[in-house]
């Protein structure tokens, strides 16, 4: 197997972000509009969380970024992942996301709607950091660990692999040398 490097997989991830960035901005828009929205927002968005980094993975082998830079996200024998691993890698991100999302959507009851609402977007976010629970810092916090130790992990070991992977048993490979675009060539 050639195992990704880590600039490729680094530049994978800021692929998702753009290719995730049409949500978020719909999600910022949603949350300007009700004081409810941080709430009704968390199923949908755990929902589609999950259908970008488990779904995906394990229908596709890897997110869109991924796939466009020719990677595949494997199981260290080189199988398939299944959803069991594509859950495994996600986990750690997944609660520590719904955790801080459950943190804004119980600080957002605590502002008036018209407060909420007579906000603008950055002072509405600062005042609603303000108003989280307690133990929202700490799961920042460690949201910020996790993020940044996985980089860290994956630039000091030979195959790439991140904590995800360790915890996964996955590797992330390429499956060729360039990126993964197809063009229509007429035969004839």
């Amino acid at each position: 197997m050639s195992y990704a490097g880590f600039w490729r997989r680094f530049g994978a991830f800021w692929l998702d972000v753009v290719v995730f960035m049409p949500v978020g901005i719909f999600a910022i828009w949603f949350w300007g509009q009700t004081q409810a929205a941080q709430t009704i927002w968390l199923l949908p968005g755990a929902a589609i969380g999950v259908w970008f980094h488990v779904y995906l993975v394990k229908r596709y082998g890897g997110t869109p970024g991924k796939l466009m830079l020719g990677l595949r996200i494997l199981k260290v024998d080189g199988s398939p992942v299944g959803y069991k691993e594509a859950m495994l890698r996600y986990s750690p991100l997944f609660a520590l996301a719904l955790l801080a999302s459950v943190a804004f959507a119980l600080a957002s009851w605590n502002l008036s709607e018209a407060e909420y609402l007579g906000l603008g977007w950055k002072e509405r976010q600062a005042r609603l950091t303000e108003m989280t629970p307690p133990w929202y810092r700490p799961v920042f916090a460690l949201e910020q660990i996790w993020i940044w130790s996985e980089f860290l992990v994956m630039m000091t070991n030979k195959k790439r692999r991140a904590i995800h992977d360790f915890l996964a048993g996955t590797v992330v490979v390429n499956i060729s040398s360039e990126p993964a675009v197809e063009l229509a060539v007429p035969r004839g």
